[in-house]
């Protein structure tokens, strides 16, 4: 699909990777949704990808992701009123509170992976799998380079 408001050049690497994005979050959540998670939506993903095994802090979770300490207790709020975080003291400090998946929320984490595979899939069946593998190791060059210089 061509954007209709910038001639071809005028596309930028924001543009080349938001789309892809777009499309894979409508197709990940809209299936999230469908499969009985309406509640889940595409921020809440930062709290399901940088959450650890053995759960995570509010503040830990929102320098891994990026954003505000607040902008992450909302997420955690929201996740934790419908079942899929728990949120309970820290054991190491008691005025922390630590984030852990609930049985719901490690249901919900595996069907997304799961989703993004298949989406991942259906890209290699439009462009091949040599073409998407390569795209895929190019951006985990990207990724890396960029994590490294945080």
């Amino acid at each position: 699909m061509a954007d209709s408001t910038l001639p071809e050049i005028e596309r930028t690497i924001g543009a080349l990777l938001r789309v892809p994005w777009q499309v894979l979050a409508e197709r990940v959540y809209g299936a999230l949704a469908a499969g009985g998670y309406p509640e889940i939506r595409p921020a809440h993903g930062v709290v399901f990808r940088y959450i650890r095994a053995e759960g995570s802090r509010i503040v830990e979770l929102a320098e891994r992701a990026g954003m505000t300490k607040q902008s992450m207790a909302v997420l955690v709020d929201h996740l934790a009123t419908h079942g899929y975080v728990s949120v309970e003291p820290d054991p190491s400090d008691g005025r922390a509170k630590r984030v852990r998946l609930t049985r719901s929320g490690k249901e919900v984490q595996r069907a997304a992976l799961k989703l993004s595979r298949q989406v991942e899939a259906e890209w290699a069946a439009l462009i091949g799998a040599q073409e998407m593998a390569s795209l895929r190791q190019l951006l985990e060059r990207l990724y890396d380079s960029l994590q490294d210089s945080r």
